[in-house]
């Protein structure tokens, strides 16, 4: 039997390690032929020598990657160890940037290697698309983005939409004033401003309407200029409301649209907005378009495979 030793150093192995040595459970987990021992700063591998190879691979890129974020997780053990090469987990230095100094102190950062393409792509592009399911970071990095470039005066202003499918015209029919009415289903949005802008500060910024977060019927007849604008739930956007939504852009915008097609709520025969733009836009010079996928999701480890476990079911009945 092969046998692979793998000193730490400059790490902390209780830190590298997990809480009760939970990130080398999972190590075994992915390599069950293998007999792993952690003591110290050290750990001892016996098995197979090709196995031992692999092994020594991911640890290296593992151990790289908690040098750069100085913490490791569940998530980015098993993107690092499910993922064909380097450029599927990681991205450039840069993208790895905190983007905004959020309330208390909070580093906020693109967290996977999609997120981090997202972020990427913002920078390069006037206009992206980020699909994938709930739980990625789409939005949340997409209001990022819009609070780094307002904080340093990029554009003058953000715009939040979504449309109100549940809603739809009965809005009218509910009780209190057009905020109230609205503030339940964009609480989302407000919750990811929250975290990044002090609750007084973000009043006030609404106040001012320096911050503006509306139903998309609002939008139509706006020229959108000096801003950042995130489309969220867009799967929910007919054909209409898209075309409507994205001849909006003024100058020194960007446009961030995020979606999830399989969440879609609008009723049956009516073509998503989404989907349809997707396919139409794809080959245009400035518009990302930016897939996550359930490696990035950041939520209780639980959203990960009831993820998985729907896809399978819907795959089956497909």
């Amino acid at each position: 039997m092969n046998e692979l030793i793998i000193e730490l150093t400059d790490i902390n192995p209780r830190e590298f390690f997990g809480l009760q040595n939970s990130n080398i459970q999972l190590l075994k987990k992915h390599f069950p032929k293998l007999k792993i021992v952690a003591r110290g700063s050290k750990m001892q591998v016996y098995g197979d020598e090709d196995m031992l190879e692999e092994f020594d691979k991911r640890m290296n890129m593992l151990i790289e990657h908690f040098v750069k974020y100085n913490h490791i997780d569940e998530n980015v053990i098993e993107r690092v160890l499910t993922s064909e090469s380097k450029e599927d987990y990681e991205t450039s230095a840069n993208s790895g940037e905190t983007l905004v100094h959020g309330v208390g102190g909070k580093l906020i950062k693109a967290q996977t290697a999609n997120q981090r393409k997202l972020v990427e792509s913002c920078n390069k592009n006037d206009m992206v698309f980020a699909i994938g399911p709930a739980g990625t970071g789409k939005t949340y990095t997409g209001v990022a983005l819009a609070v780094r470039a307002l904080k340093e005066k990029q554009v003058r202003r953000i715009i939040l939409t979504r449309p109100a499918v549940e809603a739809g015209e009965n809005l009218g029919f509910l009780p209190g004033d057009l905020k109230e009415k609205l503030d339940p289903y964009m609480q989302p949005l407000y919750d990811a401003l929250r975290d990044m802008i002090p609750n007084e500060k973000l009043e006030s910024l609404i106040e001012k309407g320096v911050i503006q977060i509306a139903p998309m019927a609002f939008m139509r007849g706006r020229t959108l200029d000096n801003a950042f604008v995130i489309l969220d739930e867009a799967q929910n956007t007919t054909h209409a409301q898209m075309k409507m939504f994205l001849t909006r852009m003024g100058k020194n915008a960007k446009f961030v649209i995020t979606g999830d097609p399989g969440q879609i709520d609008l009723p049956r025969r009516i073509t998503s907005g989404l989907k349809e733009a997707l396919l139409v836009l794809k080959n245009i010079q400035g518009i990302g378009m930016i897939y996550l996928d359930d490696k990035d999701v950041i939520r209780h480890r639980l959203v990960k495979k009831v993820i998985a476990a729907y896809k399978d079911i819907e795959n089956r009945n497909g």
